[in-house]
């Protein structure tokens, strides 16, 4: 099989750190984020149960950062799982184990774009397919397990998901990816890899410059030895110049007789 431009061709160790790495510290910011849900709910008064659909896509952020640097299989989804593993295990989140299978759901809707593509193609459009699939695959687990199937404002609620699943869990995610590609730390990943880091395209764009640059260097060399070349052998075929020193004296001699004698 043609391994992919760009990729490893397993997850090295670094990978799995960074993965890893990545669903502990979402595991923090996941939980923080529940107390500004909480916060906001307070603050939205008798709509206080839409403030979760209002932050919902913040908990879909970790899966495509994940997929985006490493770009291996299932590891947006993994990342997930840690994440709400450090949620329950650690930091004591009262949801419990429900979370865990709400978190694989969101990981496979938010991985499954990225997925499609065969991991090659990191587009807005699909950042933002990305934060709708995650937010709509985890909606109908939570209509079910909250009984929203049956009120008029499920459509609103889903709509409010989708919506902060696309500008939260998408374009978000897609800004946080890109702003770490510029300062150069992912440069040993698969994004780096695969040359799409504004570091790496301009190292190679300066790689580029130089070989070319030598490349122009070289035929000028070239240039310049033929010239001289032809110079040399030009300088051997034509006639003889005209003879200076004493016998150009004596001809100017000679006239300067005539002349006289006139």
């Amino acid at each position: 099989m043609t391994r992919l431009a760009g990729r490893a061709p397993r997850l090295q160790l670094r990978d799995i750190v960074l993965m890893v790495m990545l669903g502990a510290v979402f595991g923090f910011l996941y939980w923080a984020l529940v107390q500004a849900w909480n916060a906001l709910a307070v603050a939205m008064g008798p709509a206080g149960d839409l403030a979760q659909h209002v932050v919902f896509g913040g908990w879909l952020l970790v899966a495509p950062i994940a997929v985006a640097i490493i770009r291996r299989p299932f590891v947006g989804v993994i990342a997930e799982v840690i994440a709400s593993i450090i949620e329950v295990v650690f930091l004591g989140s009262p949801v419990g184990a429900p979370l865990l299978l709400a978190a694989l759901l969101q990981g496979v809707g938010s991985e499954l774009p990225f997925a499609v593509t065969r991991y090659r193609r990191f587009s807005w459009l699909l950042f933002a397919i990305s934060g709708a699939l995650g937010a709509l695959l985890v909606f109908g687990y939570s209509a079910a397990r909250y009984d929203w199937w049956g009120q008029d404002i499920l459509l609103l609620r889903l709509g409010m998901q989708i919506v902060s699943g696309i500008v939260l869990g998408g374009l978000l995610a897609k800004v946080i990816v890109d702003a770490l590609a510029r300062t150069g730390v992912l440069d040993e990943f698969a994004i780096g890899r695969a040359g799409h880091t504004p570091r790496t395209t301009a190292r190679r764009g300066g790689q580029a410059s130089a070989s070319s640059r030598r490349a122009e260097a070289a035929a000028e060399v070239a240039e310049a030895e033929t010239a001289i070349g032809a110079e040399a052998e030009s300088g051997d075929s034509a006639a003889p110049p005209r003879p200076v020193g004493p016998a150009a004296s004596a001809d100017d001699a000679a006239d300067r007789t005539l002349r006289d004698g006139r």
